[in-house]
């Protein structure tokens, strides 16, 4: 899995890069806030551990900056704490939309454990966006069967859905068919 790290203190920036290595991880290292956000908008990874505090922006806006991303896969975020972190800002990390939280001075059993969680989370999100992506349509009239229950023409749906308008023509096939029945009828 490849994992961006945003961390300042480069003795635990480079403990937590060789332990992830030594996991099998390939590790992106970043140092302030602000060049772990230009990192991943330039190439989003799937797992974020990042510190709280850094030079830049900080942890928090650091994630509201990684959900507000449009077209993103779903990153899971962990963000790294000190010791005497209280339930208040733990509150708020989870409303900035922190996955987990690693207490310094970190642990590799914790981190391992971490991983495994996101390793799931990331592979279920995995098969909603495939579960998002089928369309029930009836086989005969082509009508869609919609999240609220009802059937729904083709052409509307997509149009509510993606903002699309339809130009109708008629394909080769379609014409030359269209045409043998006028042959026939004559």
């Amino acid at each position: 899995m490849k994992i961006l790290i945003a961390e300042d203190d480069a003795v635990a920036s480079q403990i937590l890069q060789l332990t992830l290595e030594r996991m099998g991880h390939e590790v992106v290292v970043t140092r302030t806030g602000t060049e772990a956000w230009e990192t991943f908008d330039r190439a989003p990874v799937r797992v974020v551990v990042s510190d709280w505090m850094m030079p830049g922006i900080d942890g928090l806006e650091f994630c509201h900056r990684v959900r507000a991303r449009p077209n993103t896969p779903y990153t899971y975020f962990i963000l790294l704490t000190a010791v005497n972190t209280g339930a208040e800002n733990y509150d708020l990390g989870t409303e900035a939309g922190i996955d987990d939280f690693l207490t310094k001075p970190l642990d590799a059993i914790a981190i391992r454990m971490r991983l495994r969680v996101a390793d799931r989370i990331l592979w279920f999100t995995g098969e909603v966006h495939q579960l998002k992506q089928l369309i029930p349509i009836c086989a005969y009239c082509h009508k869609i069967h919609t999240a609220e229950d009802y059937w729904q023409r083709f052409e509307t749906y997509i149009k509510q859905q993606t903002g699309s308008e339809f130009s109708h023509g008629v394909c080769p096939d379609c014409l030359e068919g269209e045409m043998a029945k006028l042959r026939c009828a004559r």
